[in-house]
């Protein structure tokens, strides 16, 4: 079947648009490429098609990512961030198989409502702020996360919010971002092979999109290494809120 029977020309070269758009802000600030797609190819494309649209393009940026300070820095974060990926990982899987039977709706509203009442609360000077790791929290944030990511393909929110109430330095949080979105990528991949979400007529839509959203990622990287930390939290939260209130939007629309 030709890529052209599920999309027209016009379509793909939006598509690639949009994938070039979340390249570059994930290249600054580490994640939001999922949300991006999301909103961009959600407007003229069908929730399926947009959801098999980004996973490629998520799996090879985020694989870039984390490997960008080494092997053995990722290797590290992967220890660290253990409990997190674990049952992050478990929840993706299964709330994957629901895509079809649940609306995605209920998660998206649980998401944009968490994450926007905690970027509400760093706007107003209330910083949440975590001393030491906690195996309960940091497996409660990635059960979420993971949930959302199945149902919805956007993980990304809870997780840097957990990373930011750590107050994480930007280079170790770009390279946690990447290993935690990285194997969450690898796992959609696998899930949705099995939805039936990534076949045949959608696989080499989004093999298209890997590319536009690897120069997107570039351009915004280059842009990434000038900016200072403050810069960088204030750029990641403006980011955090912006997610936040679309999966708002999102949920209460669908």
């Amino acid at each position: 079947m030709s890529l052209f029977s599920i999309l027209s020309p016009q379509d793909l070269m939006l598509a690639m648009a949009v994938a070039f758009a979340a390249g570059w802000i994930k290249g600054i600030v580490g994640f939001a490429m999922p949300m991006v797609m999301v909103s961009g190819l959600n407007s003229f494309l069908t929730p399926e098609l947009t959801l098999a649209g980004l996973i490629l393009p998520t799996l090879v940026t985020n694989g870039l990512q984390a490997l960008r300070g080494g092997a053995t820095a990722a290797y590290s974060s992967i220890l660290r961030f253990r409990v997190f990926l674990i049952v992050g990982g478990l929840m993706l899987v299964l709330s994957a198989q629901l895509v079809t039977m649940i609306p995605s709706s209920v998660s998206l509203l649980l998401i944009g409502g968490l994450v926007s009442v905690f970027c509400l609360f760093q706007v107003l000077g209330v910083r949440l702020v975590l001393n030491q790791p906690s195996a309960r929290i940091e497996a409660a944030v990635g059960g979420v996360a993971g949930f959302a990511g199945g149902m919805s393909g956007v993980w990304g929110p809870p997780t840097v919010a957990y990373l930011m109430a750590f107050n994480t330095p930007k280079k170790e949080q770009i390279r946690i971002q990447g290993v935690i979105y990285g194997l969450g990528a690898v796992l959609l991949l696998a899930a949705h092979l099995g939805s039936g979400i990534l076949r045949a007529e959608t696989l080499p839509f989004s093999a298209i999109l890997i590319l536009p959203a690897l120069v997107g990622m570039w351009v915004g990287i280059r842009l990434q290494d000038r900016i200072d930390q403050a810069s960088f939290r204030k750029a990641t939260l403006f980011v955090l809120l912006v997610a936040g209130l679309n999966l708002l939007r999102r949920g209460l629309m669908g």
